[in-house]
């Protein structure tokens, strides 16, 4: 049983706009707070309404925009409505959709930054990248160096500085994928705080002494015209430790995030669905019936595998296109987890 509560107005955003949910009512998840940025909100479980995210969300609202009540006698279970496959699918489609518009404005310079986060071999890389290689082709046509730059794994301090300065001119964009190490270093976060900023001015500054920076002319102090965007398989809210929640949070304030939403095997399973007919395997020249048989050996041994993703699909395929016969032992060995 739970307390519910009901907002006589407040606002959620779904898929980058700002919807009122005054009228609505949802289970009263943790009362009113006023978050560092002090803006105000409640969190409820929205999956009790359809349309909304199926775990917990803040609505933005002032402290006497709603009230509660209504819990001695509501089951939250009775009042949740399951989201079909085909609209699994379309919300996942909305999803990349806004993810590959936000990257475009990054690009444009509209939007100065971005957070995405979803869970490991989705697209969430190759969505970005795409996006980046389609808006420069023609730089790429005349062979000109992108305007553009994909920094993945670790990165120390000095380094994620370096790299700020080289692509800090207008029009350039940084993608750190995969680059978790920074939220780690007090030092690297603070430069990367500084370059996730929306602000219309964004100085970014070196305040130790540095042999390095000097013997490469990169300046102690420069101004970041360029676009930001950080991807991590990270789930923001799932952070349990206090200290690194903060910071995350403080990343959050500042830009624009976009979360994936595909958590659950079902939600990752059907995104690989989706993939696969939109000819995410096309170039092996795979007849239908052997597609078909390939995303069937995923989704019937999907609890058993190293990685649910669509890395995964490409590898048993890689297996299907070499070992005829043998692919699906080949791949018990190569894509199975131990038990």
């Amino acid at each position: 049983m739970s307390v519910m509560v009901t907002f006589e107005r407040g606002f959620y955003n779904i898929r980058g706009t700002a919807t009122n949910v005054g009228g609505l009512e949802f289970p009263l998840v943790q009362d009113f707070k006023v978050g560092k940025d002090g803006v105000g909100y409640v969190t409820v479980d929205g999956s009790y309404q359809p349309g909304f995210p199926t775990r917990s969300i803040r609505i933005r609202c002032e402290e006497g925009d709603f009230t509660l009540g209504g819990g001695e006698n509501v089951k939250v279970k009775n009042k949740v409505r399951e989201e079909t496959d085909e609209e699994i699918i379309e919300r996942l489609r909305n999803r990349f959709e806004v993810l590959h518009d936000m990257t475009a404005a990054v690009k444009e310079g509209s939007v100065r930054a971005m957070i995405v986060t979803g869970p490991p071999g989705v697209g969430k890389s190759f969505g970005v990248e795409e996006v980046l290689a389609r808006n420069d082709i023609f730089d790429t046509m005349a062979n000109r160096p992108p305007k553009y730059e994909i920094v993945k794994g670790a990165m120390s301090a000095i380094g994620l500085y370096t790299k700020l300065y080289e692509y800090s001119a207008k029009g350039n964009v940084v993608v750190f994928d995969d680059c978790d190490s920074v939220l780690l270093d007090d030092l690297a976060l603070n430069i990367l705080k500084a370059a996730l900023d929306t602000s219309k001015k964004r100085r970014i500054s070196w305040n130790t002494d540095s042999s390095y920076l000097r013997k490469e002319g990169i300046p102690d102090s420069f101004e970041f015209d360029a676009g930001a965007i950080f991807i991590t398989n990270i789930k923001f809210e799932n952070v349990r430790s206090k200290k690194l929640q903060d910071h995350l949070e403080a990343l959050e304030s500042r830009c624009h995030y976009v979360d994936l939403e595909m958590d659950t095997e079902r939600e990752k399973m059907l995104r690989i669905k989706q993939i696969v007919a939109d000819g995410m395997l096309d170039h092996y020249a795979f007849a239908d019936d052997v597609k078909d048989e390939i995303v069937e050996f995923i989704d019937d041994n999907k609890t058993r595998l190293r990685e649910l993703s669509l890395r995964t699909v490409l590898k048993v395929a890689d297996l299907r296109k070499s070992f005829k016969d043998r692919w699906q032992d080949m791949a018990n060995v190569t894509v199975m987890a131990r038990h």
